[in-house]
């Protein structure tokens, strides 16, 4: 390889790069659909051989650009409680900085069993099937507005700072069920507070300068255009289908970490 490649990337082979390009591109493709990207680009950079604090710090880096992507077509067809989400994402961020401050305390072998065991917690919760009922409901109590969408801020925070995978499906729920609000404005609200609580946590772990920059870029692009071209195949396939698949990814990637991390132990 051109010596520009070792510069940049050192001892990251091209392969393990083309693996982590692909794995960005079908993360951000599911992830546009059915969420849960995390379940995947996580182990994948820990299986390419990434320490678990630069694993985590780099996922935050990349997914930030897909949820800004997916946040402008919540904004163009107006489907954000903007008074809930200013509210909520003040408690997001401080909830998120904690958290990720909190991950980046344990050792990485600590931090790998954290994320063994919440990773089949994190896919369960994403890939449940859940039944929503559509309703024109967007104004709120004082009790929602003031005690609820702050709860669920902080506490949603704190686990995106922490870990991530599955975040946008805890605010959904949450904003549906504690805040009673019509599905999509739910989602639209979601991804608004997981892209401040992504960029929080995404300060942490640049602080703490955990994160592959140069690595990050291509992942990014792929991430992106993953996203772009799974927003498509949703209109025509729909979530089911890609949730389906999901469950088989994450299922193949799961077991070669659990494989690879007893085999040091």
């Amino acid at each position: 390889m051109p010596n520009f490649y070792e510069y940049f990337l050192g001892d990251l082979h091209l392969w393990t790069l083309v693996f982590l390009t692909c794995a960005f591109f079908v993360a951000g493709f599911i992830d546009s659909i059915a969420g849960g990207g995390g379940l995947l680009s996580i182990p994948a950079l820990l299986l390419a051989g990434i320490s678990p604090q630069f694993a985590l710090g780099t996922n935050k880096f990349v997914v930030i650009f897909g949820t800004i992507t997916a946040l402008i077509n919540f904004v163009r067809h107006k489907k954000i409680a903007y008074k809930i989400t200013l509210i909520a994402i003040s408690f997001s961020l401080a909830g998120a900085f904690i958290g990720a401050r909190l991950i980046l305390s344990f050792s990485p072998e600590k931090i790998t069993s954290v994320i063994l065991i919440l990773l089949p917690v994190s896919a369960f919760i994403a890939l449940y099937p859940k039944r929503y009922i559509q309703s024109n409901f967007t104004s709120f109590t004082p009790l929602q507005t003031f005690f609820y969408a702050p709860l669920i801020g902080f506490f949603t925070g704190l686990y995106d700072g922490f870990f991530g995978p599955g975040t946008g499906t805890f605010l959904i729920a949450g904003f549906y069920i504690l805040l009673r609000m019509d599905l999509l404005y739910a989602c639209g609200t979601a991804k608004a507070i997981n892209l401040a609580s992504g960029i929080s946590s995404f300060i942490a772990f640049a602080l703490s300068g955990h994160i592959l920059y140069v690595l990050g870029i291509p992942l990014v692009l792929a991430n992106i255009m993953g996203g772009y071209i799974g927003s498509k195949f949703a209109l025509k396939k729909g979530a089911n289908a890609v949730k389906i698949f999901l469950a088989i990814s994450f299922c193949i990637a799961f077991v070669s970490l659990v494989l690879k991390y007893f085999s040091k132990s």
